[in-house]
């Protein structure tokens, strides 16, 4: 009786651990598909930018004296932040996103 609830509890595990495996899996897709998508704007004017994704929610310098625009918006009542900073010349030079799928 003990192995055979030893064999159940294992198998618990094992199949509650493969399911946490295909979550990651499905979210590193969907990550790796925003970085591709937000990676065409690097190098490329903040007026591109603007063009593409709209006027964005909040801009301001940061610490390093670059621009960032900030837009936001919601899916599923999950706010998604993708910010992007810009140099002195108007170029994109980086991006963050934050929960955005």
């Amino acid at each position: 009786m003990q192995k055979l609830r030893s064999f159940f509890i294992s198998l618990f595990f094992l199949s509650l651990f493969s399911g946490c495996q295909t979550i990651k899996n499905k979210t590193d897709k969907i990550v790796e598909k925003e970085n591709t998508k937000l990676s065409q704007f690097i190098g490329k004017s903040s007026n591109n930018l603007q063009i593409e994704l709209g006027k964005p929610d909040e801009d301001f310098k940061n610490n390093k004296g670059n621009l960032e625009l900030v837009y936001n918006s919601k899916k599923y009542g999950i706010l998604c932040e993708r910010r992007f900073e810009v140099d002195s010349n108007s170029m994109v030079i980086g991006f963050v996103s934050n929960g955005c799928f």
